[in-house]
């Protein structure tokens, strides 16, 4: 079960999902699209392919990315800025999961585009912290990498600004059910765009599908 922000007693400031930036698409509609996965995930994720295959079936005329990051942060970051480097902004939308949310910040920040982000992580460099070792993946069997302590240093010194330089573009999607990540630390983050606050689902959104609408909506994707 989903509820808007709208419905509830809202903190002062929070906005319903779908305002602002979401009912705005630019001349000519989204044309590049980036997907970026979180920690330990892939482009094999449930919604990875979710999307992928939506792109596929109906808009394969869009620029689509959905990379594998690699561990490092400041890797992950320059793979994403080169992917982007030549993409207009106007017409570019960036979609985040967990550690990929953030990224999506970034991105969102820095060209002043849309963004959907699905339970983005706040402060990844205090919460991976605990996870320093070795690592398996989720979607590749006997997959594995080293996460460094270097790497909570290098998320810590690419935090977005706070407050956010560009809120009213960031739909965020977020599930109080989430097991990992605290759903009040991520509707503070993002308390000044639209929001979408589900009052069960999980942390890897396992409901997905059901808010593909608000998603494309957002993006300008919508028919």
């Amino acid at each position: 079960m989903t509820t808007r922000l709208a419905s509830l007693p809202a903190p002062e400031g929070l906005r319903p999902a779908l305002s602002g930036a979401a009912e705005r698409s630019p001349a000519g509609g989204l044309t590049h699209l980036l997907y970026l996965h979180g920690f330990r995930s892939s482009p094999q994720s449930a919604k990875a392919r979710w999307m992928a295959d939506w792109v596929a079936a109906h808009r394969p005329d869009l620029a689509w990315a959905c990379p594998q990051l690699p561990p490092s942060p400041a890797a992950a970051l320059a793979d994403i800025r080169a992917i982007v480097a030549d993409w207009p902004a106007a017409s570019t939308g960036v979609i985040g999961s967990s550690l990929g949310g953030f990224y999506a910040t970034i991105v969102a920040e820095r060209l002043a585009c849309r963004a959907v982000l699905m339970n983005p992580a706040v402060d990844p460099a205090r919460d991976l912290a605990a996870h320093i070792g070795r690592q398996t993946m989720y979607h590749a069997q006997g997959e594995s990498f080293d996460f460094r302590a270097e790497y909570v240093d290098e998320l810590r010194a690419m935090a977005p600004p706070a407050p956010l330089m560009h809120p009213e573009n960031i739909l965020a999607i977020i599930a109080k059910g989430d097991e990992v990540l605290d759903w009040r630390e991520m509707t503070a983050r993002y308390a000044h765009g639209p929001m979408k606050l589900i009052a069960g689902s999980d942390h890897g959104l396992a409901d997905f599908e059901s808010h593909v609408p608000d998603l494309l909506r957002h993006l300008g994707l919508a028919s």
